[in-house]
Protein backbone atom coordinates (compact mmCIF):
# COMPACT_ATOMS: atom_id res chain seq x y z
CA UNK A 1 0.00 0.00 0.00
CA UNK A 2 1.46 3.47 -0.98
CA UNK A 3 2.40 5.69 1.77
CA UNK A 4 -0.12 8.59 0.83
CA UNK A 5 0.11 12.19 2.47
CA UNK A 6 -2.57 14.07 3.27
CA UNK A 7 -3.40 17.84 4.22
CA UNK A 8 -4.80 18.69 7.63
CA UNK A 9 -4.96 21.75 9.34
CA UNK A 10 -3.60 21.82 12.99
CA UNK A 11 -4.18 24.99 15.30
CA UNK A 12 -0.75 25.82 16.84
CA UNK A 13 -0.28 27.82 19.79
CA UNK A 14 2.59 29.89 19.52
CA UNK A 15 2.80 31.44 23.14
CA UNK A 16 4.94 34.79 21.87
CA UNK A 17 2.83 35.80 19.23
CA UNK A 18 -1.01 34.61 20.85
CA UNK A 19 -2.88 37.25 23.11
CA UNK A 20 -5.70 36.91 25.01
CA UNK A 21 -8.28 38.20 22.35
CA UNK A 22 -6.85 36.42 18.88
CA UNK A 23 -7.18 33.05 18.22
CA UNK A 24 -4.13 30.36 17.47
CA UNK A 25 -1.50 30.52 14.16
CA UNK A 26 -3.23 27.83 11.58
CA UNK A 27 -0.69 26.02 9.89
CA UNK A 28 -1.09 24.02 7.52
CA UNK A 29 1.69 20.59 7.74
CA UNK A 30 1.58 17.25 5.55
CA UNK A 31 0.84 14.28 7.36
CA UNK A 32 0.69 10.64 6.54
CA UNK A 33 -2.62 7.99 7.00
CA UNK A 34 -1.24 7.38 10.42
CA UNK A 35 -0.36 10.96 11.69
CA UNK A 36 -4.11 12.23 10.49
CA UNK A 37 -5.55 9.10 12.64
CA UNK A 38 -3.44 10.07 15.90
CA UNK A 39 -4.71 13.53 15.01
CA UNK A 40 -8.29 12.93 14.95
CA UNK A 41 -7.80 10.41 18.03
CA UNK A 42 -6.09 13.36 20.15
CA UNK A 43 -9.29 15.97 19.18
CA UNK A 44 -11.83 13.05 18.87
CA UNK A 45 -13.01 15.09 22.42
CA UNK A 46 -12.98 18.52 20.53
CA UNK A 47 -14.80 17.19 17.90
CA UNK A 48 -17.73 15.08 19.40
CA UNK A 49 -18.43 18.70 21.82
CA UNK A 50 -18.32 20.38 18.61
CA UNK A 51 -21.44 18.38 17.19
CA UNK A 52 -23.18 18.71 20.55
CA UNK A 53 -22.48 22.27 20.69
CA UNK A 54 -23.85 22.56 16.99
CA UNK A 55 -26.62 20.25 17.71
CA UNK A 56 -28.32 22.91 20.41
CA UNK A 57 -28.56 25.60 17.65
CA UNK A 58 -32.46 25.69 17.63
CA UNK A 59 -32.27 26.57 21.36
CA UNK A 60 -29.43 28.81 21.71
CA UNK A 61 -29.74 30.97 18.34
CA UNK A 62 -32.52 33.53 18.50
CA UNK A 63 -32.78 37.12 16.19
CA UNK A 64 -34.95 40.15 18.04
CA UNK A 65 -37.67 41.35 15.44
CA UNK A 66 -38.99 44.51 16.11
CA UNK A 67 -42.10 46.40 13.53
CA UNK A 68 -41.49 49.63 12.98
CA UNK A 69 -43.73 51.65 11.39
CA UNK A 70 -43.52 55.35 11.08
CA UNK A 71 -40.86 55.37 13.81
CA UNK A 72 -43.53 53.86 16.04
CA UNK A 73 -42.43 50.11 17.75
CA UNK A 74 -45.88 48.00 17.20
CA UNK A 75 -44.71 44.88 18.53
CA UNK A 76 -41.47 42.55 18.41
CA UNK A 77 -40.83 38.85 19.27
CA UNK A 78 -38.05 36.76 18.82
CA UNK A 79 -37.00 33.78 16.48
CA UNK A 80 -34.86 30.57 15.92
CA UNK A 81 -33.42 28.78 13.44
CA UNK A 82 -35.66 26.06 11.42
CA UNK A 83 -34.60 22.87 10.93
CA UNK A 84 -34.98 21.46 7.27
CA UNK A 85 -37.85 19.04 8.41
CA UNK A 86 -39.87 21.80 9.65
CA UNK A 87 -39.74 24.03 6.43
CA UNK A 88 -40.73 20.44 4.70
CA UNK A 89 -43.77 19.81 6.68
CA UNK A 90 -45.17 23.80 6.43
CA UNK A 91 -44.81 23.35 2.78
CA UNK A 92 -46.62 19.81 2.64
CA UNK A 93 -49.20 21.14 5.09
CA UNK A 94 -49.69 24.20 2.75
CA UNK A 95 -49.61 21.87 -0.75
CA UNK A 96 -52.38 20.68 -2.38
CA UNK A 97 -51.80 17.19 -3.60
CA UNK A 98 -54.32 15.00 -6.39
CA UNK A 99 -53.71 12.16 -7.30
CA UNK A 100 -52.55 11.17 -10.83
CA UNK A 101 -54.24 8.17 -12.30
CA UNK A 102 -51.39 8.06 -14.75
CA UNK A 103 -48.45 7.13 -12.26
CA UNK A 104 -50.72 5.92 -9.05
CA UNK A 105 -49.23 8.43 -6.91
CA UNK A 106 -50.47 11.86 -5.19
CA UNK A 107 -48.15 14.86 -7.19
CA UNK A 108 -48.24 18.57 -5.38
CA UNK A 109 -50.62 20.64 -7.66
CA UNK A 110 -50.15 24.04 -6.00
CA UNK A 111 -48.86 25.66 -2.41
CA UNK A 112 -50.76 28.16 -0.37
CA UNK A 113 -47.77 30.55 -0.41
CA UNK A 114 -49.78 33.36 2.02
CA UNK A 115 -49.91 30.29 4.57
CA UNK A 116 -46.82 28.50 3.95
CA UNK A 117 -45.16 31.85 4.81
CA UNK A 118 -47.24 32.51 8.05
CA UNK A 119 -46.10 29.24 8.91
CA UNK A 120 -42.90 29.64 8.40
CA UNK A 121 -42.91 32.34 10.65
CA UNK A 122 -45.05 31.00 13.41
CA UNK A 123 -42.91 27.67 13.16
CA UNK A 124 -39.67 30.20 13.74
CA UNK A 125 -41.39 32.26 16.68
CA UNK A 126 -40.05 31.77 19.63
CA UNK A 127 -42.22 29.40 22.03
CA UNK A 128 -42.96 32.25 24.64
CA UNK A 129 -43.50 35.18 22.13
CA UNK A 130 -45.49 32.84 20.13
CA UNK A 131 -48.04 32.12 23.25
CA UNK A 132 -48.02 35.95 23.74
CA UNK A 133 -48.77 37.18 20.10
CA UNK A 134 -49.96 34.77 17.37
CA UNK A 135 -51.76 32.21 19.96
CA UNK A 136 -52.89 34.91 22.34
CA UNK A 137 -57.15 34.37 22.90
CA UNK A 138 -56.76 38.03 23.48
CA UNK A 139 -55.58 39.12 20.09
CA UNK A 140 -58.12 37.03 18.52
CA UNK A 141 -61.19 38.39 19.92
CA UNK A 142 -60.05 41.96 19.94
CA UNK A 143 -59.11 41.06 15.86
CA UNK A 144 -62.52 39.61 15.64
CA UNK A 145 -64.03 42.79 17.34
CA UNK A 146 -62.68 44.97 14.14
CA UNK A 147 -64.30 42.69 11.94
CA UNK A 148 -61.27 40.18 10.90
CA UNK A 149 -61.71 37.00 9.89
CA UNK A 150 -59.38 34.76 12.91
CA UNK A 151 -59.02 31.28 13.23
CA UNK A 152 -55.73 30.72 14.13
CA UNK A 153 -52.21 32.03 14.84
CA UNK A 154 -51.33 31.92 11.15
CA UNK A 155 -54.05 34.57 10.77
CA UNK A 156 -52.58 37.15 13.09
CA UNK A 157 -49.65 36.99 11.32
CA UNK A 158 -51.16 37.46 8.24
CA UNK A 159 -53.37 40.67 8.94
CA UNK A 160 -50.75 42.05 11.54
CA UNK A 161 -47.47 42.02 9.35
CA UNK A 162 -47.80 44.06 5.90
CA UNK A 163 -45.93 41.60 2.97
CA UNK A 164 -42.42 43.29 3.17
CA UNK A 165 -42.32 42.46 6.51
CA UNK A 166 -43.16 38.91 5.73
CA UNK A 167 -40.21 39.16 3.50
CA UNK A 168 -37.39 40.58 5.75
CA UNK A 169 -38.68 37.79 8.82
CA UNK A 170 -38.62 35.26 6.28
CA UNK A 171 -35.08 36.30 5.34
CA UNK A 172 -33.89 36.57 9.13
CA UNK A 173 -34.72 33.06 9.18
CA UNK A 174 -33.07 31.74 6.01
CA UNK A 175 -30.10 33.39 7.67
CA UNK A 176 -30.44 32.09 10.63
CA UNK A 177 -31.15 28.39 9.80
CA UNK A 178 -28.07 28.60 7.27
CA UNK A 179 -29.31 29.40 4.13
CA UNK A 180 -26.81 31.88 3.41
CA UNK A 181 -26.78 33.73 -0.14
CA UNK A 182 -23.05 34.01 -0.31
CA UNK A 183 -22.33 30.04 -1.06
CA UNK A 184 -18.59 30.19 -1.56
CA UNK A 185 -18.22 30.97 2.02
CA UNK A 186 -20.17 28.62 3.67
CA UNK A 187 -18.36 26.49 1.11
CA UNK A 188 -15.12 27.62 2.29
CA UNK A 189 -15.81 27.00 6.08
Amino acid sequence: MADTKTKATVGIVNDEVQTENTTPAVEEIELDAEETKNQFRIHEEDFIQGLIDAAGYASEETQHIEIIRDKKLYFAFDIRPLAEDEYDRCKKKWTKYVRNKQFGMKLPEETNNVKYRASLIHTATVEADRDKLWDNKKVWEALRAKGLQIMNGLDVIEYCLKAGEKDKVLECIDALSGYDSNLEEVAKN
